[in-house]
């Protein structure tokens, strides 16, 4: 493990050693947009374009990198995004990611579609989490979603408003993705290549969708499940399920899938505390604008009315700057840490943060930065 982590020195790293090690339907899943991804490249490809304005003579010996995110102390003003089957890219995958994020001194928002439960992750972190919430057609277990998220003492609710209906994603259509995964032929053979995620998921009963399953009338198994989940994503969810939601959660609530001036508007006027500018990292609407591209209107039209964070692309802290440079007071890392996690576990968050952390206090002492809350455009060569 020590001669495998002392290689490690970027997100990249880690993203090759997941490839290698975790099945590919579910590497896939992690990694790959909808139709023909041109928007999950346009992410990372937009976000590298920006280049930062080198300063010298500047007293950077002190570098503060702390910061809040709806009203949360933390370390760096990074969170970790919530990612749908998270658990199967590694055994107990939620309970793991959380656990890092506790250590690191940041947030962790646990995936309504998660493999561990929201009881799961509260009884093995006792500390505070974030929930993201789906609006289903069966608005009582929504409710009851709502409900269990309080009772685990969640401190912030993310409302994921961009997955109406579902793209069109084709690597997974291929994969047979399913969770449990389907035990075909093809994939036997992947698991006979693959022994470190087959010992580790061995160690765990956690394989399905644990904030669905015992929780819904009628959805006992697989075949239940897959029928359920696929008649459950809304098309008819409007700003007044958003008003309905709000009056329901008394905590922090956090709107995500901003990527218009005037959708940022209406959720500014429901109540929230933030939004997240996000294109749900290329996933759903192909052919979308990157986040980065549109963060700056955003921001203008919001201005302090609540916080703006931002989600799409992120793969280093140089990165984590560049968002917010442009106005984000706070990012969500998705994929850079689940790859992560598909290389090393737990230990492979860890790493991931570490990265994010060490990259971006190099770049502001570069810039001449020493209070990541004071960034500004100015530190940018647009």
């Amino acid at each position: 493990m020590a001669d495998v982590m002392s290689q490690i020195q970027t997100i990249e790293d880690l993203r090759r050693l997941a490839q290698r090690r975790a099945p590919k339907m579910f590497y896939d899943y992690v990694d790959g947009g909808s139709w023909t991804e041109s928007t999950y490249r346009a992410n990372e490809q937009d976000l590298a374009k920006i280049a930062f304005r080198q300063r010298v003579c500047v007293n950077i010996e002190k570098r503060s990198l702390r910061s809040q995110m709806v009203g949360m102390d933390v370390s760096m003003p990074v969170a970790l995004a919530p990612i749908g089957m998270c658990g199967l890219m590694h055994a107990d995958g939620e309970i793991h990611a959380a656990r890092a994020a506790k250590m690191a001194g940041v947030p962790f928002c646990l995936s309504t579609m998660s493999i561990c439960s929201i009881e799961d992750v509260a009884q093995n972190v006792k500390e505070p989490f974030w929930f993201q919430l789906y609006m289903m057609r069966d608005r009582a277990f929504v409710e009851s979603l709502i409900r269990r998220a309080d009772e685990a003492k969640c401190s912030a609710l993310v409302l994921t408003l961009d997955l109406q209906i579902m793209g069109d994603r084709h690597k997974d259509a291929r994969n047979g993705l399913s969770a449990p995964p389907k035990i075909a032929p093809r994939f036997l053979l992947e698991l006979i290549r693959k022994p470190h995620w087959c010992f580790a998921m061995a160690q765990t009963s956690r394989r399905g969708f644990g904030n669905i399953v015992g929780h819904v009338a009628g959805v006992s198994d697989v075949s239940s499940l897959s029928a359920w989940t696929q008649s459950q994503f809304d098309p008819t969810l409007t700003w007044a399920d958003v008003a309905w939601v709000r009056k329901l959660w008394k905590g922090k609530l956090i709107l995500k899938g901003i990527m218009d001036e005037d959708d940022a508007r209406r959720a500014i006027d429901l109540g929230a505390d933030a939004i997240i500018v996000s294109n749900h990292g290329g996933r759903q609407l192909d052919g979308a604008p990157s986040s980065i591209s549109v963060l700056p209107k955003i921001t203008h039209v919001t201005g302090k009315a609540c916080d703006i964070f931002f989600d799409g692309g992120i793969r280093s802290g140089q990165d984590v700057l560049r968002a917010m440079a442009l106005g984000a007071r706070g990012v969500f890392l998705g994929r850079a840490y689940v790859y992560g996690l598909g290389a090393l576990g737990e230990a492979g968050v860890r790493l991931c943060l570490n990265i994010i952390e060490r990259e971006i206090s190099l770049t502001m002492g570069f810039c001449g930065q020493t209070d990541i809350n004071k960034l500004s455009a100015d530190m940018l060569m647009l």
